[in-house]
């Protein structure tokens, strides 16, 4: 997701960050480039016009900080005013309600409001620790109410049955009379949509909004329609009071215009983003750390909450204590990174919110490596491989090599080619194992953070740090 809106800013903004001093001349140029940039990314004319009268008038209005350059505060001020536009912070849902909290999620066809339903279950399951129940309304498509049963059932949530026969308001009311019998915390009421916007979708949902009075009603919208996203939005929430707006299939938007417009168009905040297919792929929106990716600072603190959430903590410290101890880092350890690494979306989503890696020329870098690639062909080679010779890669010579690489359908090149990474690897990983070169570790993701504006304070580069918080 806006990839190129920050290739197009990243490049527009180098060219300020040199000047001495910011006069209306010098950031000109710059600004007609950012303009252009946000309306290659479909951000709506408006929003755009409104977005660059803001960041002009900041800049030419406001004393540059002693600590700051010139340059420097021009790309202060852009991320500041993105991140207004943006919405400020992350607004969550209100759970504080009495139980059961009813969920309405509303939207067009096809913007994926029965993925989104489980995977909000999911979320508020895993993170919010809530019992979650599900019913669809919609009574328009019996496949449509199989779905939801489905996909409630992958993610363990509650399903309350309800067919075509019935009308929308019974099928709810029956539904929050079941959420309480089942003590359920949340009720998630996935509704009927349409290809377009019309008078009868409208006028049901708003008669269904009004039997149920929900606690928050969610516009599910698709992020790569662009401005339309923002159009259909404003159209909802002229005839509903949203609470806020879920954007899915962001993976597969590379401008972002949807979510630079939607917040200003609708007044409404952007709380979760859609990453992707998987249920698990459902994150909170922070404007802040958008706004720290648009313009190429990575987004280090979501990488950390990932980590966090996503590797199997047991098997990590197991395999620290291996090395602390003065084991080896061995080849089935190496093919567990590999596991952990995508259960974080890969090298490239995690590569994506590392500081830097913006970089156009860097994108390209990797790009042609091929990281998910080479680590497909590698995982390949050690399952080739016997149990022993994945604990003591030093016992494999030329005659094993030849096995291994008849096993997997490779080069014996291949064979030596993940040896190497493999001592590589394990002579990086001896150094981290102890607390020593674990805060070496962490001070030089620290020294990135600072470098390039990233971690929740913005470093230097933004003035300030994270004391206030």
């Amino acid at each position: 997701m806006f990839d190129t809106l920050t290739e197009r800013l990243t490049q527009s903004l180098r060219n300020v960050t040199g000047s001495g001093q910011l006069t209306e001349d010098n950031i000109k140029d710059t600004l007609r480039e950012v303009r252009m940039a946000l309306l290659e990314a479909d951000v709506a004319l408006p929003v755009t016009r409104e977005f660059i009268a803001k960041v002009k008038e900041q800049a030419l209005g406001q004393e540059v900080m002693t600590q700051l350059s010139p340059g420097q505060a021009f790309v202060k001020i852009v991320h500041d005013e993105l991140t207004k536009m943006m919405g400020e912070a992350n607004e969550s849902l209100d759970l504080a309600a009495k139980p059961p909290v009813v969920v309405l999620l509303a939207g067009l066809q096809g913007a994926g409001k029965t993925t989104t339903a489980a995977k909000l279950a999911r979320f508020l399951q895993e993170r919010q620790k809530k019992k979650v129940a599900m019913v669809s309304a919609d009574v328009y498509r019996p496949a449509a109410i199989k779905q939801l049963q489905t996909v409630a059932n992958e993610v363990g949530a509650i399903f309350f049955e309800s067919n075509a026969d019935e009308k929308p308001i019974d099928i709810a009311n029956r539904a929050i009379e079941q959420a309480k019998i089942q003590f359920a915390d949340v009720l998630i009421i996935d509704t009927a949509g349409r290809l377009h916007v019309d008078e009868d979708m409208m006028g049901e949902i708003k008669d269904l909004h009004a039997a149920v009075k929900p606690t928050e009603t969610l516009f599910v919208v698709d992020a790569m329609t662009g401005q339309d996203a923002a159009n259909t939005a404003k159209a909802f929430n002229d005839a509903l009071p949203l609470t806020g707006v879920i954007l899915t299939k962001t993976d597969g938007d590379a401008r972002g215009g949807a979510a630079l417009s939607v917040r200003a168009i609708t007044g409404k905040p952007i709380k979760f983003l859609g990453m992707g297919e998987k249920l698990d792929a459902l994150e909170p929106f922070h404007p802040e750390r958008i706004a720290q990716r648009i313009l190429g600072m990575g987004d280090v603190l979501s990488l950390v909450e990932e980590v966090e959430r996503k590797i199997d903590r047991d098997k990590a410290e197991k395999m620290a204590k291996k090395l602390q101890k003065g084991g080896t880092f061995n080849l089935e350890d190496m093919l567990m990174q590999f596991e952990q690494m995508k259960k974080m979306g890969g090298m490239m989503g995690f590569l994506d919110k590392l500081p830097g890696m913006s970089n156009s020329g860097i994108q390209q870098a990797i790009e042609q490596a091929n990281p998910e690639k080479q680590v497909k062909k590698m995982e390949a080679i050690i399952q080739s491989m016997t149990p022993k010779e994945r604990k003591n890669p030093d016992i494999i010579n030329p005659s094993r090599k030849k096995r291994i690489a008849a096993g997997c359908g490779m080069d014996v090149s291949e064979i030596n080619k993940l040896l190497k990474q493999h001592s590589q690897m394990a002579k990086m990983m001896k150094k981290f194992a102890n607390p020593s070169g674990m805060s070496k570790m962490m001070r030089s993701l620290s020294g990135m953070q600072k470098q390039f504006g990233g971690g929740g304070g913005m470093g230097p580069l933004f003035g300030g740090n994270d004391d206030k918080k």
